[in-house]
Parts: C-alpha cells; sequence; structure tokens
C-alpha cells in the first residue's frame, strides 16, 4: 500500500502543471522552440499579392497588352530555330517578372515581416545542429503518429474543407455572371475574369487569415503546455537561481571587503582628513610629482567614516571639520581621482592650514 502510494505522489510531482518561468522560456527559445503560426505569415503574403494586383492591375493590363502586342508583331520578323525561341522565352520572361515583380516583393516582405513579429529576430544553433535521434526511424514514426501530427492533419482537412465549400459557393454564384461574360469581346472578357479572380483571392485570403489567427492562438496555448513544469523541476531551478544569487551576493561582498582594506591603507598616506564631522570623512592626498591636483584617497559616511577618523588618529593625519566641504567632497569625487577644479581653492586653503602646522610648504 505504501508503495502504491508512493508512485501516486511521484507521478503527481512529475506532472506538468506549473506555468513556465522565464529562464524556461528563454531556455527553449535558445532551443529553436516558440510559438509561431506558419499559417499567419502564409495568408498575409496571400492577401498582399491579390491586393497588389488589385492596386497594380490597370498598368499591369497595360503592360502585359503593350509587350504581347510588341511579341505579335515582332515575332513574324524572326525565323523560327533554337536561338529565336530561347530569345522569346527569355524576353517573355523577363518583362512578366518586371510587371509584377514589385506585387511579388511586397507579398513576400509582409510574410516574412509577419513571421518576424510574432517570434523577432532569433539565432538557434542548437535548432540547426545535426542530431543522431533525428535519424532513428522508430523516433520518426512517433513523429508522424503523434499528437502534434494529428492535429496537423485535422487542421489541414478542416482549411481544405472550408477553403472548398466557399469556392464551390462563389462559381455556383457567379457562374451565370461568367457563361454571359463569353459573349462579350476579348478585353471585357479578361476584365470581368479578372476581376472575379481577385475578388475570389481576397476571400480565400481572409478566410486564411481568420484560420491563421486561430492557430496562431492554438500554437501559442500548446507551446505553453509543452513546456510546463512540475513541481520538482521548479523547485530545483528555484535552487539554481538563489544559489547563483548567493554566490554572486558573496562575490559582491568580498569585493566590497577588500576594496575597504586597500582604502584604509591609504588613510595613514594622506595630508588631511576633512569630517562632516560625525557622519562623513573624506582623506585628501597631495603629492605634485605624481599628480597635479589633491586626490580623495578614502572616504565614507558613518562606521566607515570613524574608521577612517581612528587611523588618522593612529597615524598623525590632520582631522579637520569643514561640513559643507565634506559634503560635497564625498558627493562629487570618486576614491583615487583628483578634485574637480572648483574645489581647488578651498581645498588649497586646507593644505596651506595643515602644512603651516606642520612647517611643510604647499
Amino acid at each position: 500500500m505504501s508503495e502504491l502510494l508512493r508512485w501516486d505522489l511521484q507521478l503527481f510531482a512529475e506532472e506538468k502543471t506549473e506555468e513556465p518561468t522565464e529562464k524556461k522560456r528563454r531556455d527553449t527559445r535558445k532551443k529553436g522552440q516558440v510559438a509561431k503560426s506558419q499559417e499567419l505569415g502564409v495568408a498575409a503574403s496571400i492577401i498582399a499579392l491579390f491586393a497588389g494586383f488589385h492596386l497594380w492591375g490597370d498598368h499591369l493590363v497595360r503592360g502585359l497588352y503593350q509587350f504581347t502586342y510588341r511579341w505579335f508583331f515582332t515575332l513574324g520578323d524572326k525565323p523560327v530555330n533554337v536561338e529565336s525561341v530561347g530569345e522569346i522565352a527569355k524576353t517573355s520572361v523577363t518583362n512578366i517578372l518586371y510587371l509584377t515583380m514589385p506585387v511579388f516583393l511586397v507579398s513576400i516582405t509582409l510574410g516574412l515581416f509577419v513571421n518576424f513579429a510574432q517570434v523577432g529576430f532569433m539565432y538557434t544553433p542548437a535548432a540547426i545542429s545535426p542530431k543522431l535521434e533525428r535519424l532513428n526511424p522508430l523516433e520518426g514514426l512517433k513523429r508522424v503518429f503523434s499528437k502534434r501530427a494529428l492535429v496537423q492533419l485535422v487542421k489541414s482537412l478542416a482549411k481544405l474543407t472550408l477553403l472548398g465549400v466557399v469556392a464551390y459557393v462563389q462559381i455556383r454564384r457567379d457562374y451565370p455572371a461568367l457563361v454571359a461574360s463569353m459573349g462579350l469581346s476579348i478585353e471585357e472578357n479578361l476584365v470581368v475574369f479578372g476581376q472575379w479572380i481577385l475578388s475570389f483571392g481576397m476571400r480565400l485570403g481572409w478566410i486564411l487569415l481568420a484560420l491563421a489567427v486561430f492557430d496562431y492562438a492554438y500554437q501559442r496555448w500548446e507551446y505553453t503546455q509543452n513546456i510546463k513544469m512540475t513541481k520538482e523541476e521548479l523547485k530545483e531551478e528555484y535552487k539554481q537561481t538563489e544559489g547563483d544569487q548567493l554566490v554572486r551576493s558573496r562575490i559582491r561582498r568580498k569585493q566590497r571587503e577588500l576594496a575597504t582594506r586597500r582604502m584604509m591603507q591609504m588613510v595613514p598616506k594622506a595630508d588631511v582628513v576633512i569630517t562632516n564631522p560625525t557622519h562623513i570623512a573624506v582623506a585628501l592626498a597631495y603629492d605634485l610629482e605624481q599628480r597635479p591636483a589633491p586626490v580623495v584617497v578614502a572616504k565614507g559616511k558613518g562606521p566607515v567614516a570613524e574608521r577612517i577618523k581612528d587611523i588618522a588618529r593612529e597615524n598623525d593625519v590632520y582631522i579637520m571639520e569643514n561640513p559643507p566641504l565634506a559634503r560635497t567632497l564625498y558627493q562629487s569625487v570618486e576614491i583615487n581621482h583628483i578634485i574637480p577644479e572648483e574645489l581647488f581653492q578651498a581645498v588649497a586653503e586646507v593644505l596651506a592650514f595643515v602644512y603651516r602646522l606642520k612647517g611643510k610648504t604647499l
């Protein structure tokens, strides 16, 4: 009984019930796993394609008409051989590409933009690196008969069925008008048929876009379900994260201790310590041979300031109370930096006073 209970508890612990953390999302993204709908970009490209042909249609028709006119009138002047046929084919393809390229460029660009908007820029070498398990036929069969493959099959069949129904309804509705247009001139017939194609294409495009939006929502839901975490995974990640934070905080504390120790070692070499008098202490040293202006060799507040003053007394470093100058030096000058030019006069007066007491010259 106890074994069965322990087994049930293990199954419960391994069930992925917890929402994925940001770290989990970042790690899966590095592997190339993101929520993305390929159909969304395809639908946007199709809409842009037919919309472009609709807006570009007059120019496109005129260009094709002029090209066809020149083609028919120059064809009779050329001998029919391999070279002339090749030249005619090359000219035809070049002109058609020249006329339709703007529309196709806009369509492709919009499709790429929609795909980029879904996932942003991704560089995932891990996703394209060769893996031996991909060559395993058993793994391939698992992917073929997986739940995801079944869902994709159902979506594809539903999409084809819906598009087929829409095509059937529109063709049945417009069939009489299309048949009646056969009695018109060739130009009028082409206009009617072209408008019908554009209308039909735009309708299919909007239907595909609606389906793609639902597919994108499903992809996001499925992605979240797949990367959910078990309680044990969540605890392990928390331990690792907290452990890293503890290590970093310990390193920072050691660095601060070393910096404070080095700073205190410089206090005996200072010429004067300027205080607030009880809250701030700033130690200044001046050596004209090394630097052109006095340098802040140590500074601190509270206990650190008291420690600076204690070391200064032990090493016979003069301590002067000047609250405004102490606050200004503490706030504006970093350790081992020379004082700013606007404080030269005030600090020079302090050093001159200290040097006179010690019988030195500035």
